[in-house]
């Protein structure tokens, strides 16, 4: 699949901003006053950010709120509702933290729920999807719920919990690759299924449907090179992970420690995120040959 920048944008703020909101929901960090309003404001800076920079993949951004309608089928519209519904929970909780010293329990635990719940309805909107092998699989979700919850962790400042949730997320990562590498072909995904002549025998193409580039060929048939790939991979799973855990297990953990670890996590995760799309193959790239 092509990597749409906007998409990638979204994924991996959003997933950094609604975890960092359950775990202020719940508590952690234990702060107060300005510091509390500084951590909420950049919880809700990326949380929202991601949600902007989606927009910008629609073809008219005029029919977003018609998303909001099908939530009964759509897992988009899901998101959609999720999102809403758990920026305005927490943005209650928020004013009831910073301006009356106030933590509902209740309502925080409302809110890291609606928090993680709306990481997991962007989880399904790929994992849903039959026609992209690699994707059709629950380690999509665990990535995602994983990513929100180690990342937020990091932001929060709980470095120990961190440490063990990345190295759980890097262990998840690396049994998502293999099992993705071999997908497609375990899907029984052929030219035979695609064109549902498989009956009648062996299907071979004479052709290719068309003589030049087409949006199909650029969105669902896009290939990056095995060799790449791999660099990407390592490049992406040391920022993302190896080195975020070594800063925190050990380096004296500071402002400047924790700052280099979270920028490098976030660098870390726009790659592993590039590479999810991708690497993801679309089953209309039979029809092409590849």
């Amino acid at each position: 699949m092509h990597p749409a920048p906007s998409v990638i944008i979204f994924t991996t703020l959003s997933g950094l901003g609604f975890g960092l909101l359950a775990w202020l929901a719940l508590g952690y960090p234990d702060v107060s006053g300005v510091v509390a309003f500084v951590f909420y404001a950049i919880a809700f800076a990326l949380a929202v950010g991601g949600l902007l920079a989606s927009t910008f993949h629609l073809g008219n951004r005029k029919n977003a709120i018609k998303a909001f309608s099908q939530w009964r089928t759509s897992w988009l519209s899901r998101e959609g509702v999720g999102a809403v519904t758990s920026l305005i929970v927490m943005g209650v909780y928020a004013a009831g933290h910073i301006f009356l010293g106030e933590k509902w329990g209740a309502l925080g635990v409302l809110g890291a729920v609606l928090s993680l719940g709306t990481v997991f309805t962007t989880s399904m909107i790929y994992a849903q999807l039959k026609t992209v092998p690699r994707w059709n699989t629950p380690w999509t979700s665990v990535l995602f719920m994983l990513h929100a919850i180690a990342g937020g962790a990091l932001l929060a400042g709980q470095v120990t919990v961190a440490a063990i949730l990345l190295a759980v997320l890097g262990l998840v990562q690396i049994v998502a690759w293999q099992q993705g590498d071999g997908a497609f072909a375990a899907s029984g995904a052929s030219l035979e299924t695609a064109t549902g002549l498989g009956r009648i025998g062996k299907v071979r193409q004479l052709e290719a449907p068309h003589s030049g580039e087409n949006y199909l060929l650029k969105e669902m048939a896009f290939e990056v090179g095995r060799k790449h790939a791999r660099k990407l991979r390592a490049i992406g799973f040391v920022l993302a992970i190896g080195l975020p855990v070594a800063l925190l297990l050990l380096a004296p953990v500071n402002h400047f420690v924790a700052l280099l670890a979270v920028v490098s996590h976030i660098a870390g995760v726009f790659a592993t995120r590039w590479l999810f799309f991708a690497e993801a193959k679309h089953v209309v790239s039979l029809y092409y040959g590849r």
